[in-house]
């Protein structure tokens, strides 16, 4: 499990998880047994995600069934309605997690194939380079792969295609899908404002 913030930086990483394992589950492992540690949203803000999570408290997700990609709204194919104008702007914001793992595993070849390793050792490189990756962001040297980032918004490094996975969640692998109601309102209230904004 990996969280960033908008300048392409890893701020938590969960290594050891099988590659198989749902995102909803690693989650709410996550926010059972590293409570203390995980960095959660201050209250009224949320973490930008995917179609993987439930849209509740902390967690804003897109709506399902409707475009959400980038590339599902090139062309003349604008927008249409309340929920993909949403998704709409929602997805520059989230794709960045996808830009920055994109940088990273380009960067770090070893990533491609840990097979040889065993499974600590597959941890520890993966702390390792993600280590190396933010110092190489945060110290301001030039990187070529961040610098096509930076130039472009919509630029998604070559072999990280943007995640198109939209799966109903099981209540059962998320214990936080009771708060959902609140942040459906949210989302609904964003959704009304981009609208609005787009007809002015």
């Amino acid at each position: 499990m990996h969280r960033c913030n908008f300048d392409m930086i890893f701020t938590f990483v969960v290594v050891g998880w099988p590659g198989l394992a749902h995102d909803t589950r690693i989650l709410s492992s996550v926010l059972e047994e590293m409570k203390s540690v995980f960095p959660h949203p201050p209250e009224g803000k949320y973490y930008v995600v995917d179609t993987r999570y439930s849209n509740t408290k902390g967690y804003l997700a897109p709506f399902k069934g409707e475009r959400y990609h980038i590339p599902d709204f090139r062309g003349c194919s604008q927008p249409q309605g309340l929920q993909e104008v949403f998704n709409h702007a929602h997805s520059p914001l989230r794709n960045v997690i996808e830009r920055t793992i994109g940088i990273w595993k380009n960067k770090w070849y070893i990533l491609r194939d840990m097979k040889p390793f065993p499974l600590i050792k597959q941890e520890k490189i993966i702390v390792a380079t993600i280590a190396l990756h933010n110092f190489i962001r945060k110290s301001g040297v030039y990187d070529e792969e961040f610098d096509k980032c930076d130039r472009n918004p919509d630029y998604i490094p070559e072999g990280q295609k943007e995640c198109d996975i939209d799966e109903e969640i099981s209540i059962h692998s998320y214990r936080r899908i009771e708060d959902n109601g609140y942040l459906n309102r949210v989302r609904n209230q964003i959704a009304s404002t981009l609208m609005e904004n787009r007809n002015r």
